[in-house]
């Protein structure tokens, strides 16, 4: 801060209806000044003052920046990268395996919870920040990596085999020869390498929630504030974070979600970003767990500045996902560094500004509404089932076969017309226990998926499932090994078709344009599959002079229930035909489903047992629709609101109904 003002700054936050704060994360330079001389006195002043003003705390260890004076004694601790080594000044520069980072890090953790233990402003704990592995790849990632070799497959031989190593001389013959997978051209061997940075986040964060679980209280929790894939904003799935494994050490998992806002606002990313936080972690229905929201823009980037009404709705869109806390990064504005123009809730003249303004309604809508909002249980039908080795395996060969498609291109159009369509979903990945509890799994592009895998997905086709896969699904085993079997390997069976080539697609559409969406949408792009079916039914063709004898999409009765092949990468309104179809066979389609973007609408079972259907108006244009439910009441009016109702929401407005 450039002046003193903590009184001032409590005060406003009261006014806003601000009932926590989170603190610490990023002052280890503060709270160690120098090697074992520590300072919380910037940490006590603001921890008893807002115990003072009823406001909680969380704290966050603050590891993710190191400082100065480590850097100097140990310059070992800056991680090296393919790029070659770190240098100081960015923050997450460091290497998370080192023994003198781990040491130190472990001290000033040990030493700043010693000392804040007691304070009872303090309702839990965020470990680390964002954390990521940060490609650290120097000589000692690298003997790690050996060991976790050697425990892994026991001998080379093993390796070599599986790996495909003896093509281009890349076989391994001795253990002490083991090459670095910085230069490697084996997919196999650099996809192994990242599930292993993948862990060493996992037992990173899992070795700082140990040492943070001696010190809490019983009535405090352990977080993490996870982030996601990064577009500019958040985008899809994080492909250096393990999130289902890592958020396993933690109590209650946390998510980071930016977004565009103004005309761009969607909610797509506030969604997404919420049902895979809320999926980390199971309850005792094996249903997801509400999360927090750790950080989200107030202001944020001057592209991001909201309308009027967005705060509000983005607010109310976080909580209709599972969020039982919404915390803005930041409170206020600073005035040099990196992100001097990524604005808080205050601008740098720390006055009273629209946002903030907007942000006072937010604070007395949820201090009214939060026994109703707090806790809500959500139950869909459909999952998203996603795969970091799939996505690692998949990206590693998009320069081989010329796409500019990365996974979560795939991954994203397929979510983003469930969520335009108001179908919910929730997330689940290989390990996941509860696959068999949905009607419908939506699959992209699983690339890289074992047997055992492949084989409980049929099952669950014919045990009455319905599935959509994506192309590419199938195609190579976990270790990123291409089947030698027809593709799409071990799926053909409940898919009901084969392929062997796949080409580029040039002036390629599907044939009678079979879904309807007109001459500019009915395209195919960047990749097509040359699909024959065996027992699939055909539901669509390439249009294509040589290629038009080909299936492009395909649904097969397997057993119980059906499975969609798509082979191709279609337009947006294609595919969204395509899931549409697929989630009405499966018998999910009901009362929300008659409503569409901009029109959203989320719903939950509140801690009552009440029902709680939230309705949003994603667009600058009023609108209205007719309400499907029992009788109850809009919370944020107090208004009685009957069966078939005409509901009215203004510009990027939302309502609240609670059944009676």
């Amino acid at each position: 801060m450039p002046y003193e003002r903590l009184d001032k700054d409590i005060q406003m936050m009261k006014e806003a209806g601000i009932n926590v704060v989170r603190i610490a994360e990023s002052t280890w330079s503060t709270a160690e000044p120098q090697d074992g001389v520590f300072d919380y006195s910037h940490i006590d002043r603001v921890l008893n003052a807002m115990h003072k003003a009823g406001i909680q705390v969380v704290i966050g260890t603050p590891t993710y920046a190191v400082p100065t004076w480590l850097v100097k004694k140990y310059p070992d601790v800056l991680a090296v990268t393919p790029q070659g080594p770190n240098r100081y000044g960015v923050r997450q520069n460091m290497d998370i395996t080192n023994t003198h980072f781990r040491f130190h890090a472990e001290r000033v953790i040990r030493k700043m919870l010693e000392h804040v233990k007691s304070h009872p402003a303090i309702i839990g704990y965020q470990v680390d920040n964002e954390t990521k592995h940060y490609n650290t790849t120097g000589d000692n990632v690298q003997a790690l990596f050996v060991q976790y070799m050697k425990e892994k497959y026991k001998t080379l031989d093993v390796i070599n085999k599986v790996y495909g190593l003896d093509y281009w001389s890349n076989r391994i013959n001795n253990w002490d020869d083991f090459p670095s997978t910085v230069g490697t051209i084996n997919a196999s061997l650099s996809a192994e390498f990242s599930k292993f940075q993948r862990k060493l986040v996992t037992d990173y964060l899992a070795w700082q929630a140990a040492l943070v679980r001696e010190y809490k209280r019983p009535d405090q929790f352990i977080t993490q504030n996870f982030d996601l894939d990064w577009r500019g904003y958040s985008y899809g799935i994080q492909a250096d974070v393990d999130h289902f494994a890592a958020a396993k050490a933690m109590d209650v998992a946390g998510i980071d979600i930016y977004h565009p806002t103004q005309d761009k606002l969607t909610g797509i990313e506030i969604s997404l970003g919420g049902d895979l936080t809320r999926s980390m972690k199971l309850d005792a229905s094996n249903r997801g767990k509400n999360y927090l929201v750790l950080e989200t823009e107030a202001q944020g980037f001057p592209q991001w500045v909201p309308y009027p009404g967005q705060l509000r709705l983005q607010a109310f869109s976080h909580l209709a996902s599972g969020a039982n806390m919404l915390e803005y990064w930041h409170w206020h504005s600073i005035h040099n560094s990196v992100e001097t123009y990524w604005k808080g809730l205050l601008s740098h003249d720390f006055e009273p500004n629209p946002t903030y303004d907007e942000a006072k309604t937010i604070g007395r809508d949820f201090e009214k509404l939060s026994p109703k909002l707090v806790n809500l249980k959500k139950t869909n039908s459909v999952a998203m089932l996603f795969s970091n080795e799939a996505l690692t395996g998949f990206n590693a060969f998009s320069f081989g076969w010329g796409a500019r498609e990365k996974y979560n291109d795939v991954l994203r159009p397929m979510y983003d017309a469930l969520y335009q369509m108001n179908v919910g979903v929730d997330f689940v990945d290989p390990t996941s226990t509860n696959l068999e509890s949905y009607k419908v799994l939506i699959v992209p592009a699983l690339y890289a998926a074992s047997d055992a895998l492949l084989n409980r997905l049929n099952n669950f086709v014919k045990n009455g499932g319905h599935i959509v896969y994506t192309f590419k699904s199938g195609f190579s085993d976990e270790n990123v090994k291409v089947r030698s079997t027809r593709q799409p390997g071990i799926i053909n069976e409940a898919c009901g078709i084969y392929y062997s080539q796949f080409t580029f697609p040039e002036h390629v559409s599907l044939k009678d344009d079979p879904y309807k969406v007109g001459k500019e949408q009915n395209t195919v792009k960047t990749w097509m599959e040359l699909i024959t079916p065996t027992t699939a039914s055909v539901l669509a063709y390439y249009d294509h002079p040589v290629w038009g004898n080909y299936a492009a999409i395909t649904e097969n009765k397997y057993g119980k229930g059906f499975a969609t092949y798509i082979g191709c990468i279609t337009s947006d309104a294609i595919l969204k035909k395509v899931l549409e179809d697929a989630v009405k066979k499966a018998g999910v389609w009901g009362p929300d489903q008659q409503l569409a973007f901009p029109l959203i609408t989320k719903s939950g079972v509140n801690q009552q047992g009440k029902a709680i259907h939230y309705y949003f108006n994603y667009s600058a244009t009023p609108a209205s629709l007719t309400y499907s439910y029992k009788a109850g009441k809009e919370l944020l009016s107090n208004g009685v609101i009957a069966p078939n109702a005409s509901v009215s929401l203004e510009p990027w407005g939302v309502k609240i109904v609670e059944e009676n």
